[in-house]
């Protein structure tokens, strides 16, 4: 693709993403004025042009691999970005589009032997559920609840760990802390049609989810289709569990149960005492088993926050009860977390697979860029806690590491000792990224973008 070109199709995408915003936030505001409202014509904006272009843009920028066409995204930049959606949005309107059968994928999970189905559709399949969730996601959004914090616009991970440090402030020491099992593949159609259906009666929209839905996904050569589940790796599957699990986050009473914070198919509940601790676990199960989906057994516990005992782990963190280590803080007990072991042992596999023995002939610039891009972001999103010491013990053993990978290279008999010497005394440590005093602490009441721009 030219220079030309390329400037040429950012100047659209500008263009593009300000109409398309402006028809969300029209959408956004009638399903706000009206919670009963169906809506009836949502199916023209599904293959506007500017959505479209909209949708190539964001699946173009989120990258990922080929479906099992095996059409990658340089091969429809070599066929013609334009021509393809313009036969994308004749085919929606004609009604003549079927979706593929999805690839899929086992990948493993960080720090277990456990692998998780991952559906890889394809290319134009991803432009088409694209779009589909830019024209639903505002309707729904003005539904959801402030306990639903996964997969949505402006909401965090951190926002949902911010509820945690409020709620222990306030006095909420016991925790029920699970994941449903198997979510993504054991929602059932039926029930998720339902819950799209309080919202949307435009039958073309219906029909083309369904068919979505029922596209099935290919696995050791032959293809599966089920009466339930929307894979996981689809674009519009987060939406859609969403909105199924609205029905969960409407029916929770927070002043009976407890304080609900769910990031997708993972939650927490925060109670006052262990009576309501049980009584929360047992009304979650009974509303689960509701919807055709139950807790995770091996990861649903209760837990009692208090000082000297076991703590948490829940998006990526271990929460635990402690006291002021300070003269002015000691008489204190506050909720602190930092990065879980799962998330330590996860940065130092990917930094020994980064200065692996096999990638001795890399250049040495090369290794530092990789390791300097992964540190960032995962101390990027791990530094919003107490986690100066985890944070430099990955540090440190990305350091090593790089030392050893020199020592390999340079084929010295004196082993790592010569390599992390020739680290530390390079006068930047080769441009190795530091992870030290970049820690944010979190307050309770206090918004964690606050904090960050406070620090800054």
């Amino acid at each position: 693709m030219s220079a030309g070109s390329i400037t040429a199709r950012s100047t659209l995408a500008a263009v593009c993403g300000d109409r398309v915003r402006a028809l969300q936030h029209v959408l956004y505001r009638a399903a706000k004025a009206d919670p009963g409202r169906r809506f009836h014509a949502l199916f023209d904006k599904v293959h506007r042009s500017d959505v479209l272009d909209r949708t190539w843009e964001d699946v173009r920028r989120n990258r990922g691999a080929a479906g099992i066409d095996r059409v990658t995204l340089a091969d429809v930049e070599e066929y013609g970005v334009s021509r393809l959606l313009g036969e994308l949005a004749a085919e929606l309107r004609e009604g003549r589009y079927r979706p593929l059968p999805a690839r899929r994928v086992f990948i493993p999970k960080p720090g277990t032997d456990e692998k998780r189905p991952l559906s890889i559709p394809a290319v134009r399949d991803r432009i088409v559920q694209a779009a589909l969730k830019i024209t639903l996601e505002p309707v729904f959004e003005a539904d959801f609840l402030p306990c639903s914090f996964g997969f949505r616009p402006r909401r965090s991970a951190h926002d949902a760990l911010q509820v945690l440090i409020d709620e222990s402030w306030r006095g909420r020491r016991w925790v029920v802390e699970t994941d449903i099992a198997s979510c993504f593949e054991s929602i059932p159609h039926c029930g998720l049609m339902q819950a799209v259906e309080e919202r949307v009666c435009d039958q073309a929209v219906l029909a083309l989810i369904r068919t979505l839905l029922r596209a099935g996904a290919m696995e050791g050569g032959s293809l599966r289709r089920g009466v339930a589940g929307t894979p996981q790796g689809g674009v519009i599957s987060p939406l859609l569990c969403n909105a199924y699990l609205h029905r969960l986050d409407r029916a929770w009473r927070a002043k009976e149960h407890g304080e609900l914070v769910r990031y997708a198919d993972d939650v927490v509940v925060m109670c006052d005492t262990r009576e309501q601790a049980e009584a929360a676990l047992a009304q979650l199960t009974v509303l689960l088993a509701g919807l055709g989906l139950e807790p995770k057994a091996a990861k649903t516990r209760i837990v009692h926050l208090a000082e000297g005992s076991p703590g948490f782990d829940f998006l990526g963190f271990h929460h635990r009860l402690v006291r002021g280590w300070t003269p002015k803080s000691a008489h204190l007990t506050f909720l602190a977390r930092w990065p879980s072991r799962k998330a330590a042992q996860h940065a130092r596999d990917r930094i020994r697979e980064i200065t692996g023995r096999d990638r001795l002939l890399v250049p040495v610039e090369v290794i530092v860029t990789e390791l300097n891009l992964f540190l960032r972001g995962w101390a990027g999103y791990f530094r919003y806690g107490n986690s100066a010491r985890v944070l430099g013990q990955v540090g440190n053993y990305a350091l090593w590491r790089l030392g050893l990978w020199l020592s390999k290279k340079g084929n010295r008999r004196h082993g790592w000792r010569w390599g992390v010497t020739q680290v530390l005394l390079s006068p930047d440590h080769l441009g190795l990224a530091s992870l030290y005093r970049i820690v944010i602490p979190p307050r309770p009441f206090r918004d964690w973008r606050g904090q960050a721009e406070y620090r800054r």
